[in-house]
């Protein structure tokens, strides 16, 4: 008889797979960091992702779905888009804030890491 206490395993659709636990961590901190120099909060972030829930497992879980349909590139064009739209939102798109600079040197340094694993 099968065990059904626990969730079926999810598949990522071929070529992409699911960020392993290390890169998860890794960008959990990042959003954090982030979302703390952009001056926002993880319900910000819920609103821009639609997602479920302020929970940071379940934002997790929504960029963890992006990445398995669309790769790191997907990821990161939308944590892009994303700050677009809160730097419009404040009415200075043309004026960063120093946060801002912050976030995106860091949203470059991601995006190079991941042209660079890409490479790999």
């Amino acid at each position: 008889m099968p065990d059904h206490s626990s969730p079926p395993a999810r598949t990522a659709p071929a070529g992409h797979a699911f960020l392993s636990g290390e890169q998860l961590e890794d960008l959990q901190t990042f959003l954090k960091d982030w979302l703390r120099h952009q001056g926002r909060t993880q319900a910000d972030l819920r609103r821009a992702l639609r997602a479920e829930s302020i929970r940071m497992p379940v934002l997790l879980d929504t960029l963890q779905q992006l990445h398995a349909q669309g790769g790191l590139s997907a990821l990161a064009a939308r944590l892009c888009g994303i700050e677009e739209l809160w730097q419009r939102d404040e009415g200075e798109p043309g004026h960063p804030n120093e946060a801002g600079e912050i976030s995106q040197s860091q949203l470059d340094l991601l995006l190079e890491e991941i042209r660079q694993d890409q490479r790999i």
